[in-house]
């Protein structure tokens, strides 16, 4: 869909953002911390979530899953494949780096507590991947490509897929 790489960096900032705000409070919820969690805590964990999840977009699964997608053995003349592929490699990339994050914050929160770290991550990157992946599809990828064609291209000739 972005042709330059400043829309590349405006698309994956869309993205990004939207995915954060919503993961950020789903892994709120599900984490239940266990003591009240103040606005400014929330509005600090959202940037800070916002900007690693832009950092390792950018930097390692954005180029990494495209690279995945154009080698994997399928029929790329339609688009809604790629998009379809191209949104499960970079779910499955951000979940897999996110959910450390996640944990991070569990920490901070007092919400690591009991099984091991390995047992704990592979909890918290089934429940991310069960949100996100969903998340990604349905709503966040369709709206943000809405978006981003009629803010960000419109004075191009594009169509939404």
């Amino acid at each position: 869909m972005s042709t330059t790489r400043k829309e590349n960096l405006q698309f994956g900032m869309m993205m990004c953002l939207g995915m954060v705000i919503v993961m950020t409070f789903y892994n709120l919820l599900m984490n239940e911390t266990g003591g009240p969690i103040y606005i400014k805590e929330i509005a600090l964990e959202l940037l800070i979530g916002f900007i690693i999840a832009l950092l390792i977009e950018i930097c390692i699964v954005g180029p990494c899953a495209k690279k995945i997608v154009f080698l994997l053995p399928f029929d790329k003349s339609k688009k809604i494949n790629i998009i379809i592929a191209m949104a499960t490699a970079m779910v499955i990339g951000m979940v897999f780096f996110m959910s450390f994050f996640g944990m991070a914050m569990m920490y901070l929160h007092g919400g690591l507590q009991g099984d091991s770290f390995v047992s704990i991550y592979f909890s918290v990157f089934i429940k991310n991947f069960m949100m996100a992946y969903p998340l990604q599809l349905i709503i966040m990828g369709p709206l943000v490509r809405f978006l981003f064609t009629k803010f960000v291209m419109k004075n191009k000739n594009v169509k939404i897929a």
